[in-house]
């Protein structure tokens, strides 16, 4: 992906219902509804009612809605109070908050091997 223009945003609102494959390079932040696929090289928010059926690539997200398909994030992936997430997760670090629903595998391969 190229880099573009700092302060672009991508907002999919309230209402709205996305069926597809997205690219962006920029933030996103769905309040929608998504089937399909997206992927960005920033931060994905997912608001409250976001409602997604897609497999997740990105820098780092913040869901707080439900997501059904497996999240790859390079950094951060933090499951707020509300969110519900069935699917595989990789990233380097989770937050989970207490109320918030994870049915699936977690790989948190930071690159580093620990000795038990």
């Amino acid at each position: 992906m190229e880099k573009h223009a700092k302060g672009a945003y991508t907002l999919i609102g309230e209402g709205t219902v996305v069926e597809g494959e997205i690219t962006v390079p920029s933030p996103v932040r769905i309040d929608g509804t998504l089937k399909g696929k997206i992927e960005t090289a920033e931060m994905l928010t997912v608001g409250p009612n976001g409602i997604l059926e897609a497999d997740i690539i990105a820098k780092s997200a913040m869901i707080g809605g439900k997501i059904k398909g497996n999240v790859i994030a390079e950094d951060r992936v933090e499951l707020e109070a509300n969110a519900t997430l069935i699917g595989n997760l990789k990233a380097r670090d989770l937050v989970i908050n207490e109320g918030a629903v994870f049915h699936g595998n977690c790989d948190m391969d930071n690159g580093k091997s620990t000795k038990v």
